[in-house]
């Protein structure tokens, strides 16, 4: 779960400097897009879309871009194909790397992703090679001046979370991934703000790695991340915070 929380911590405050919001739109309009091509455009009949647009609010998004999306999708602005996918490989230390695409050309993000790998000491795997080391989980994170922890700890555990976490700033409550909008909402019920509320790839059990294998590592998934088809990425690797502050140092 530390994990989890490490990069998470990374992505945030990449994204904060980078200001590369037109990037992170374009990431969440695809989420976007493919839910309301599996379940349509109502989000009140559509739960994969309700966490779309929640993530849409979360990040500032305009409505115009959300509708935007929605009409791409619908025909009214263009016919578009999507393909969900997920990429499996392996990273410097023999770490396991899990990557979430939505793409429009298969055999393009195939090629371009294999690249990243060879060229930053990783390699693609077969369908199957890591998925196994890593549970699929909901994440809400909810900021610890929100309320004291064993208050908010029955709101959740009674929404059938798992688990909670203090994880510096916030808490990190970790749900069955058919249970985030459960947990969620429980939480809006007592108007406890949450941070952020996602479906991750949590690591069954994270490794460490050499100072100099987790830097690369870290270099392998902020590549990745930088592909416009690739919606997240997931590692077991749990980076010690040196080699974290070593690496947001040179970003």
């Amino acid at each position: 779960m530390s994990g989890h929380s490490h990069w998470a911590g990374i992505k945030h405050q990449k994204e904060a400097a980078d200001a590369k919001r037109g990037k992170i739109f374009s990431k969440i309009a695809k989420d976007i897009m493919l839910a309301v091509r599996d379940g349509g455009a109502d989000p009140e009949m559509n739960l994969k879309l309700r966490y779309a647009m929640d993530k849409a609010r979360e990040a500032n998004m305009p409505k115009i871009n959300v509708e935007r999306a929605i009409k791409k999708i619908t025909g009214e602005g263009g016919a578009i194909t999507l393909q969900e996918l997920l990429y499996e490989g392996y990273g410097p230390g023999g770490s396991a790397i899990l990557v979430h695409v939505i793409t429009d050309n298969r055999n393009r993000v195939n090629s371009e992703l294999r690249k990243i790998f060879d060229t930053r000491g990783g390699k693609m795997g077969e369908s199957g090679s890591v998925s196994y080391l890593f549970d699929k989980k909901a994440v809400i994170t909810v900021p610890v001046t929100a309320g004291d922890e064993d208050t908010i700890m029955t709101i959740v555990m009674d929404a059938e979370a798992e688990n909670i976490e203090k994880q510096g700033e916030y808490y990190e409550i970790i749900a069955g991934p058919t249970n985030l909008q459960k947990v969620r909402s429980a939480l809006e019920a007592a108007k406890i703000p949450v941070h952020e509320a996602e479906i991750v790839h949590l690591p069954k059990s994270p490794i460490e790695l050499s100072a100099e294998h987790g830097e690369k590592l870290l270099t392998l998934i902020s590549m990745l991340e930088e592909h416009d088809d690739v919606q997240n990425v997931f590692s077991n690797y749990d980076p010690p915070d040196d080699v974290l502050q070593k690496f947001e140092e040179k970003e």
